[in-house]
Formats: C-alpha cells, sequence, structure tokens
C-alpha cells in the first residue's frame, strides 16, 4: 500500500525544445527506469546548489548529446508519484524551460536511466505514452502511468540531512509573491530575529507542502503572513540561492539551498496587513509605495526579493 512508502522531495529542471520543423525533443525511460518505455521531456534534478538552469543544459547534454541554451522560463508545476518497488513516494518540483540548440549530435545511450533521443512531431508523440508532466506542457493528453497516493504523506516543513562533508545541507522549493495592489502599491514583509536574513525585507510566500502546487501555496502563504487575497497574475521567474554556512534557530550551520519560484500577484481588495503567525519567520508586513521602495538599499533586501523586483521592473 502507497502509505507505507518512504515520502521523499527533490527539484528537478527540465528542456522544452523545438526544431525548425515544429518536432520536439523528447528522450525515453530504458529498462532501469520504473516507467520503462514511457517518453518525457529531458531534463532531470537539480544538484544540491546547482543553478536549474545549469541543471537543464548539463542534463539535456547527458541524455540527448546535444548542447543547448536557456532562453527563459515556461513553467514550473508538482506532482507526487508512488514507486513502490523503490520504496518510496516522490514530490517533484518541476521547472520547465525554453532551450534552443548550440550544437552536438542526438546519439542514444545503453545501460542508463533514458536510452533513447529523438525529434517528434506532434501526430507522432499523441500515439506514445508520455509523463503526465510532459504530456501538460505539451498540450496532450497524459497516459495513466503514474501510481499516486491517495492522501499527500506527512513530510517536515524543514528537512535538513547530513552532507558528505559532515555538515548538514538542506533544498527547499519555495514560492513567492510579488504583491501589488491597484494603487501600486508592493507588499513586503520582515523577516524576524533569529532568522537567517533577520530584518531583511522579504517577499510573501514560502516552502510549498508535500503534494502543493507552487500558485496554490503562495496565495495560501500570503493570506497565512499577512492577511490578504490575492489572484495569481504572471510567473516572473526562478531564483537559486546558496548560503553554504546558514544559520537559523536550529542553533547549528547548515549548507542551504533555496530554488524560489516568484509570481506576479494582484491584491484587488487590499486591507492593513497583519502578520498571523506569530512567532514564525516574519516580524511585519508592511505596503510600500513606488517612492518608499525606491528608497530600499540592496543590503536591507533578501537576495529574491531584490530579484524579484528587478524583474518585475518595479527597481
Amino acid at each position: 500500500m502507497t502509505p507505507a512508502l518512504e515520502p521523499l522531495r527533490r527539484i528537478a529542471a527540465y528542456a522544452v525544445c523545438t526544431d525548425p520543423e515544429g518536432r520536439y525533443l523528447l528522450v525515453r525511460a530504458s529498462p532501469r527506469s520504473g516507467t520503462p518505455g514511457v517518453w518525457s521531456l529531458p531534463g532531470g534534478a537539480v544538484a544540491h546548489g546547482e543553478n536549474p538552469n545549469d541543471t537543464v543544459v548539463r542534463e539535456t547534454a547527458a541524455e540527448t548529446g546535444l548542447s543547448v541554451a536557456v532562453r527563459g522560463l515556461r513553467d514550473v508545476l508538482a506532482d507526487m508519484r508512488s514507486m513502490p518497488h523503490r520504496g518510496v513516494t516522490i514530490h517533484t518540483d518541476r521547472l520547465l524551460y525554453e532551450v534552443t540548440v548550440r550544437g552536438g549530435t542526438l546519439c542514444d545511450r545503453v545501460g542508463q536511466p533514458t536510452d533513447l533521443a529523438r525529434w517528434l512531431n506532434p501526430a507522432e508523440m499523441a500515439r506514445l505514452s508520455l509523463r503526465p508532466f510532459t504530456a501538460a506542457a505539451l498540450g496532450l493528453p497524459p497516459a495513466p502511468i503514474d501510481l499516486r497516493p491517495e492522501e499527500p504523506p506527512e513530510f517536515p516543513s524543514f528537512y535538513a540531512v547530513p552532507g558528505p562533508d559532515g555538515l548538514h545541507r538542506a533544498q527547499r522549493f519555495a514560492a513567492y509573491a510579488v504583491a501589488s495592489d491597484p494603487a501600486n502599491r508592493v507588499l513586503l514583509t520582515r523577516i524576524a530575529p533569529g532568522y537567517p536574513g533577520a530584518g531583511r525585507w522579504h517577499l510573501p510566500g514560502g516552502g510549498t507542502d508535500y503534494g502543493e502546487q507552487p500558485g496554490a501555496a503562495l496565495i495560501r502563504e500570503l493570506l497565512e503572513e499577512t492577511g490578504q487575497r490575492g489572484r495569481l497574475v504572471e510567473l516572473l521567474g526562478v531564483a537559486s540561492h546558496r548560503d553554504a554556512a546558514s544559520l537559523g534557530p536550529e542553533g547549528y550551520p547548515i549548507d542551504w539551498h533555496g530554488v524560489r519560484a516568484f509570481y506576479r500577484v494582484a491584491v484587488d481588495e487590499p486591507t492593513a496587513p497583519r502578520v498571523h503567525d506569530e512567532g514564525g519567520s516574519t516580524s511585519e508586513a508592511h505596503w510600500f509605495g513606488t517612492a518608499e521602495l525606491a528608497t530600499l538599499g540592496e543590503d536591507e533586501l533578501t537576495e529574491v526579493t531584490a530579484e524579484a523586483t528587478r524583474a518585475a521592473r518595479l527597481r
């Protein structure tokens, strides 16, 4: 039964690549995988501390023999997959990138999790078994190949494990909002004492729960942190930051790698911000007008806040 399976989480990056004939680049799962014969976009797991942009380039080269360049972020989504043969249920946060081919030669592989790489047109893809996330990305019906648990298993919101050097390490996926109201004010939160970045202004949001989609998590976090009800407008980007010896309430250094999707969010009926999660990582929330936001220095903002507000052309 799937409830007995060990829950795991991972972050992965994939390439959406087309050629001049409108064909898509796909790879086939080999007998070494849990779903042999199933096709998917090329890509794979983001290594600890690795920028997902580098992951998609590295994994595409390994699986197809092609060197690609990232053009931009296409989508971010999540799914759960139970794998009884491995004794696990995996929640995967998937980053989908538009890429172009720079060079190389398409090749097959032996003894690896994927064995074939092919350019396929929509008619050919429609006859194949596709991983659900790949089918969704390409606008095709998915094959019923993934076993999903009936309920998301319990999984801690913060999970650190000893790394090869003995230092604890944590990789966490989170979703954040560049939230604005009809007056073009931007909502920021201040990090509470005792947490990494204490005193800096941060975007509302946070880590997603196991089995939760990034957009839904963001709207939930916005309400819990600030009391504001928002609606998603667009995905702006993904930030990847590593702090090799972060200190937080745990009281010991952690090699921390955060991968954070950030979205433009509209708050149509703003209210006075109120932090509902007292004693947590947020000490206050505040609406910033354009002029007031411009007075904040880079050292007063978290890395993801500075990056996201620039992407939204607010700074």
